[in-house]
């Protein structure tokens, strides 16, 4: 009955078919033009309403972002806004107001309790809580109906009250009614070209919100990966030439949700940006090949937006489940984690993509190698193999961390984990669970071969 059991299990194993194998050689040192990193890339964006009941009623939100901290040792930075924050002009009403005598974080009324308010207050606490963060945090103040007296008074609350302001952003998506162009017509040079050096000395960053969305197979495709960001080259090199950071400061998956209509430009002050939505996927390896081609672009760092908990599919987390996209995340800070430099040795137009990460030193760290052919979890499941040159080791061994799952399309709240080094997040806690795994691979003459299937990713330890 035992061997009976393996042949029927042999049977349903999906078969790996290998693609022909593609080869780089790692440079010893980092060319000249490898992108310098951010301490902390990676970072979370919380819808305004929601911030406080992230902070106090979901437990996982800490130790999901301490899994970072542990990783980088910097808590990754947040940002607080969003359509709650202050609705797009077209709506022509405030969401935020705030009011310097309640005691609550926010007060408002809703029907149900998966709807984002129409219009709410807050009071100090909110900004006594948000300082209690250790990382940085970015908060989002009202401009709509120009009620500057209000603002004003809340942002000189925050700044006198939260030694970890990074910046204040004044307004979310004021121009939703104007247009839904990319860069150049909205973005970062567009607005520099208008702005003198006043206006300028005020600026913290620039930024852009940015949805991308369509199949499961074109999003996770690393060259339709490669192409939504290089929208953004021109942006990058203006807010580069006036000597600020450039960043995402709203991302994820996109939506179709009727409270995140289209808005492509967007205002901060201390902060610009400006965005684009599409329709909504959730995926962890766009996640992971997202933040990394964008940390190579010279994006300094990636807001991730987490809204209504309860109703938001593209969050990596919530009270009860953890979401795929975490895992994803998760490998690509582990990926970048201590590093100072980062480079390609691909090009961006294929399935496949092979970074090289650099200490201080400008020596190999890492090497994440991934292949966006999708898989949906039956059937043949093909795989790559990726030979590199180079390794400093002539002989000896690599180890490995493999981000896999059943398929593409696999979802922790569907019963399908996937696993970072034979690892996973546990369900309403995110605590690291499971035996870590490293895969070891043989160097001989400086040169080793690593397969990696349909829809995973390998993350490889040089030093």
């Amino acid at each position: 009955m035992f061997f009976l059991s393996i042949k029927k299990l042999l049977c349903v194993l999906p078969v790996l078919a290998k693609a022909a194998t593609v080869t780089y050689t790692v440079p010893t040192s980092a060319p000249t033009g490898s992108t310098a990193l951010d301490p902390a890339p990676v970072g979370l964006s919380f819808e305004f309403f929601a911030f406080p009941s992230y902070v106090k009623n979901v437990t996982a939100t800490n130790q999901c972002l301490q899994n970072f901290e542990t990783l980088t040792g910097k808590w990754p930075p947040i940002r607080i806004g969003g359509t709650t924050q202050c609705s797009p002009v077209l709506v022509l009403r405030d969401r935020a107001t705030y009011d310097p005598n309640t005691s609550a974080y926010v007060v408002y009324t809703v029907a149900a309790a998966t709807d984002a308010p129409a219009a709410l207050t807050f009071g100090p606490s909110f900004m006594t809580l948000a300082d209690t963060y250790d990382g940085t945090v970015v908060l989002g103040l009202n401009r709509g109906h120009d009620n500057i007296t209000n603002t004003i008074a809340a942002a000189k609350v925050a700044k006198s009250s939260m030694a970890n302001l990074l910046a204040i952003e004044l307004g979310n998506e004021p121009e939703s009614g104007n247009s839904n162009s990319a860069p150049p017509t909205w973005g970062a040079a567009e607005l520099i070209a208008t702005e003198n050096a006043t206006a300028k000395s005020y600026v913290y960053d620039y930024a852009h919100h940015n949805y991308p969305g369509g199949t499961i197979t074109s999003l996770m495709s690393h060259s339709t990966i490669s192409s939504n960001v290089g929208t953004f080259t021109a942006d990058i090199a203006a807010a580069v030439g006036v000597g600020k950071d450039y960043v995402l400061g709203e991302t994820n998956s996109g939506t179709s949700s009727p409270r995140h209509p289209q808005n492509p430009t967007k205002i901060y002050s201390l902060r610009w940006w400006s965005s684009r939505r599409i329709s909504f996927v959730r995926r962890r390896l766009w996640t992971m090949d997202y933040i990394l081609r964008a940390s190579l672009a010279n994006i300094k760092r990636t807001y991730f937006h987490h809204g209504t908990i309860g109703l938001c599919y593209y969050c990596w987390w919530g009270r009860y489940s953890m979401g795929a996209p975490y895992y994803g995340a998760y490998a690509a800070v582990a990926a970048l984690a201590g590093g100072s430099y980062i480079s390609a040795l691909d090009t961006g137009s294929t399935n496949y993509a092979a970074y090289i990460i650099y200490d201080s030193a400008r020596t190999p760290l890492r090497a994440l190698l991934y292949n966006s052919d999708y898989y949906a979890g039956t059937g043949t499941r093909g795989s790559q193999s990726f030979a590199l040159q180079g390794l400093a080791a002539a002989s000896g061994s690599v180890r490995a961390k493999r981000l896999t799952a059943a398929g593409a399309g696999s979802r922790v709240d569907e019963g399908s984990n996937p696993t970072f080094g034979g690892q996973t997040f546990a369900n309403g806690t995110c605590v690291v669970g499971g035996t870590e795994v490293f895969e070891s691979t043989a160097v001989v003459g400086g040169g080793a071969t690593f397969t990696v299937a349909a829809s995973e990713a390998l993350l490889l330890y040089l030093q």
